[in-house]
């Protein structure tokens, strides 16, 4: 193979895709409006379908990519939405078997052909370059495709399936003597299905019904590289086409033959801790496309993103000869300027501000601009230490050479791979609203868009990345370490994703999987490609403690040594003292990244996940068979434990509203305790991470927030756990602590604790001033005997304040023994002022800082502001406290901000309700 050759090939392969400036030389335009259809219903070819002229009497259907073929059809209206009621069980599916089972075969679109996705579809579209781009590069980029592809332009296949393989690899085509600049040019592009569509398990179509077989009964998804969810897990049902399409963008990238590739930012300081000097290191190839040696300039611009300050310029003489890859390194040695005094760091959500840089590669030939990208990146460093505590491993984990508390949760991909920009940057805003400093990409998903990780980046939110590999498809439940048969297939994945995202500051690990370990080939390429081609930051083995390597295997990379993180729930709902029994205990809980409950979505939005809220009485009120299809079974997510605790804890539900708002009271507890407890032990135990943090389709379990953006009370009871600085009642010894998730200490606070009959009489208070150290917790008061003293309920209300008056934290808790709460519907009336104390309307949001007042002698009880139009209340917005609570004479002030876009600024209302407000109060918010 000649040198201009290979280096097309690893092209294909391995680039990156970064934002390009638009030159007048270099440009990149994404190529959206295609046409769809089957190789079922098409019996043209790829040179046909490419070519000018070609005039099939087939009907296409419009699609806008990204898009899977599903999607499409759906938008084309010939199958119904499968994200609503049970409409997904009138698809036909991608396995003849279970369409058999399930009679879904008749729902095909195709007539006379049962299965409509075991043939490939064609992608079609057109567009025009530019006459005057003739003799430029012209590269064509495709972010992601499911599963295999032969890519036809203009009557010539470019590249086949046997190269563009596989759900999370990128591939770069250099399509320069295929491109006609100045003439409509035609693409086609031929999607295959997975190699083997795996086996679903049985619909759930029965609430509270039987265990789900995640993965399908056999695991089979996984001889394949792609969603593995994709056959439907305990939290999403399948999708009958498996996400099969084009589900990144396509880009067509024009510029010189000089173009800068796998560009590799890294950053070092003084020692681990010692952050007052950076040095900031950059390695690249610049490649040569021509047949000729070409000569010019590599100019790098280091700038301020996100704050003011100095620019950094530096300029290198170069020569490539042609079809050449030529390597490049600047570091701070030999150039004194990427010697940065004082930088600003990039540090997670809750311990700094996230700053940013932004990099610009520029290769000017011929006194033109060949190339022109850029980038943003993060001033850190990222480390994880290994300890051993009573027999049992632990990782925590260091940036900038501080430890971190990780708390935050799993992420699961949407379930047709709908999510844009708008939609990321929107969930993860709220998962930073609800003080979380980390998402874990699931390893039965997928690797996320550089969407995902640009607002990860701008948000101060760390990312573990999981690699793709489960114990329910790779051999550790079941399945087998014989997939996926295509090992050279699973490698160039990890190795493409390994390049597109290492430049992120927000990725803090990579881990091998999901509660299982690949063979030792993939688990091999996994652990040195990391190692390699990375190198800034750790690699474990799996998230979970399920997967035991063999003996002779390399374990953690850089220290060797084992994962020290453990998956395995509880998944149910649990009283709060059971968090604090296992945080404890430690063990399994020195670090747990998965645990989490049902979590009941709000009354705002039930309606919208089941359509069809009629009761079936053959089940326990309000449910019927809807539910189980959104996630309501008693199996994995033991809805049955957690609707039982509700009526043991708060009596039968009188109505839907009064069952949502019960679930509501469930939520709080649950969320809250496992986070209190983990932050009872600050210094103790590596974080906890809950299963999971969002929806994939609209589902009633495992989420803080639901498909429609609502958060659950519980999202406000995780936010107000996770706050930097946190007073609590600790569940399993009833003392009252006080938190500093800080650096920094935190002087002359001063704790109120008071304690309420239910007609908000106070029974008893006492105020403790404290200091603390950084990273600190401090019990102040133990309350085991005074609240012995009473066995109906209680509030406990909890304040702490700083020096000047200000509020830092509020807390409330309702006890009573045996937590028998049922008196809470006997709570009287309780009503609230409400005063704007001001308003910003700024670009792309409106800001709301509000004062909410408790004028009566009672107990305001969970109460719930919400900002709405007529009758539905909008999402999303982000409160710093939400479904609070007041004792007599309280006031709590609030801030609340909404997207401009989701605001009429007409006839917006914010909308008061709470436990024990019988009228729901609104007022005009002009």
């Amino acid at each position: 193979m000649n040198t201009y050759r290979k280096l097309k090939f690893l092209i294909i392969l391995f680039s990156p895709l970064l934002s390009v400036s638009q030159t007048t030389s270099v440009k990149q335009v994404q190529l959206s409006k295609f046409q769809l259809q089957s190789s079922e219903v098409v019996s043209a070819s790829g040179k046909e379908l490419s070519s000018v002229g070609f005039s099939g009497k087939e009907h296409w259907f419009p699609v806008t990519v990204p898009s899977t073929v599903l999607t499409g059809l759906v938008t084309n209206k010939l199958y119904p939405d499968p994200y609503s009621g049970m409409n997904n069980m009138l698809i036909p599916d991608a396995s003849d078997s279970f369409n058999l089972q399930y009679h879904l075969a008749q729902y095909s679109h195709i007539p006379n052909v049962p299965n409509p996705w075991k043939k490939a579809y064609w992608y079609r579209t057109n567009f025009t370059v530019p006459a005057k781009d003739k003799g430029k590069l012209f590269q064509l980029i495709f972010k992601g495709i499911n599963y295999r592809a032969d890519v036809w332009l203009n009557g010539q296949l470019i590249a086949d399936s046997s190269k563009i393989v596989g759900m999370f690899a990128s591939f770069n085509l250099n399509v320069s003597k295929t491109i006609k600049p100045g003439k409509d040019n035609i693409l086609a592009v031929k999607i295959y299905p997975l190699d083997f569509p795996g086996l679903p398990d049985h619909p759930q179509t029965n609430a509270l019904g039987d265990f789900f077989l995640n993965g399908g009964p056999n695991g089979d998804i996984g001889k394949n590289v792609t969603m593995l969810c994709s056959v439907g897990w305990d939290w999403m049902p399948e999708i009958h086409d498996r996400n099969m399409g084009i589900w990144q963008p396509v880009y067509l990238r024009t510029s010189g033959n000089l173009v800068v590739e796998k560009p590799k930012l890294t950053t070092q300081f003084k020692t681990a801790t010692d952050t007052t000097a950076a040095k900031i290191n950059i390695g690249l190839t610049v490649a040569n496309y021509g047949e000729t040696i070409q000569k010019g300039k590599l100019n790098i611009n280091i700038s301020p993103e996100t704050f003011t300050g100095n620019t950094i310029t530096i300029s290198q003489n170069i020569s490539i000869g042609a079809g050449e890859l030529k390597d490049f390194s600047f570091t701070a040695e030999h150039f004194k300027e990427l010697l940065i005094q004082h930088p600003k760091l990039w540090w997670p959500h809750g311990y700094g501000n996230a700053d940013l840089y932004k990099i610009r590669l520029q290769v000017v030939n011929n006194n033109e601009i060949s190339d022109d990208t850029s980038f943003v990146f993060g001033i850190r460093t990222v480390d994880s230490k290994y300890s051993l505590v009573n027999g049992w491993s632990k990782r925590d984990f260091y940036v900038n050479g501080q430890r971190i508390h990780l708390v935050g949760g799993a992420w699961v991909p949407d379930m047709m791979l709908q999510e844009d920009s708008l939609r990321f940057a929107q969930e993860l805003e709220l998962c930073k609203n609800a003080n979380t400093n980390l998402v874990r990409i699931w390893g039965g998903g997928v690797a996320p868009p550089d969407a995902f990780f640009e607002a990860t980046d701008r948000l101060g939110l760390l990312v573990w990345e999981d690699f793709w590999i489960t114990g329910d498809t790779h051999g550790e439940f079941k399945g087998s370490q014989d997939y996926p048969y295509q090992g050279n297939i699973y490698i160039n994945n990890v190795i493409s994703t390994i390049y597109r995202l290492r430049n992120h500051p927000s990725l803090l690990v990579w881990t091998g999987g999901n509660e299982g370990h690949a063979r030792k080939e993939l688990y091999d390429a996994m652990r040195d490609n990391v190692a390699l081609l990375d190198g800034t930051r750790p690699f474990i083995p799996c998230s979970s403690g399920f997967a035991h390597l063999p003996d002779d295997w390399n374990s953690s990379w850089p220290d060797n040594k084992p994962g020290g993180v453990y998956s395995g729930g509880s998944y149910k709902w649990e009283d709060p003292k059971f968090y604090f029994t296992k945080i404890n205990e430690g063990k399994d809980w020195l670090f747990k990244d998965e645990t989490g409950i049902p979590s009941q979505v709000p009354f705002e939005t039930l309606s919208k996940i089941i359509p069809d809220l009629i009761h079936d009485t053959t089940l326990p009120y309000p449910f019927n068979n809807s539910w189980g299809y959104h996630d309501a079974c008693s199996g994995n997510g033991k809805y049955d434990v957690y609707y039982n605790e509700m009526i043991a804890r708060l009596g039968v539900p009188e109505n839907l509203k009064d069952f949502s708002d019960k679930m509501q009271i469930m939520n709080a507890d649950g969320y809250r305790g496992i986070f209190e407890a983990a932050g009872h032990k600050l210094n103790d135990n590596g974080g906890v991470l809950l299963w999971k943090l969002n929806p994939a389709f609209p589902s009633v379990i495992w989420q803080i927030f639901d498909y429609f953006l609502a958060p659950n009370a519980g999202y406000y009871f995780m936010q107000n756990a996770c706050e930097q600085v946190h007073i609590q009642f600790n569940a399993d010894d009833s003392v009252i602590a006080v938190i500093n998730r800080t650096y920094h200490p935190k002087e002359h606070l001063k704790a109120e604790i008071a304690l309420y009959d239910i007609n908000g009489n106070k029974r008893f208070s006492q105020y403790s001033t404290l200091n603390l150290k950084a990273s600190d917790v401090k019990e102040i008061l133990p309350l085991s005997s005074i609240l012995s003293g009473y066995s109906d309920l209680n509030f406990l209300v909890l304040n702490l304040s700083d020096a000047s008056g200000n509020t830092v934290s509020h807390n409330v808790y309702w006890l009573a023994k045996n937590h028998q709460y049922q008196s809470l519907q006997k709570i009287q009336p309780a009503k609230l002022d409400m005063k704007i104390l001001n308003k910003v309307a700024g670009k792309a949001e409106t800001r709301w800082t509000i004062q909410f007042s408790n004028t009566t002698g009672k107990m305001a009880f969970f109460v719930h502001p919400k900002f709405t139009e007529g009758n539905e209340e909008i999402f999303p917005g982000f409160w710093s406290a939400n479904y609070f609570t007041l004792a007599p004479g309280e006031k709590i002030t609030l801030n609340a901000s909404y997207p401009n876009a989701v605001l009429s600024h007409k006839s917006v209302q914010l909308k008061l309700s709470g436990w024990n407000r019988n009228d729901e109060w609104m007022s005009n918010i002009q």
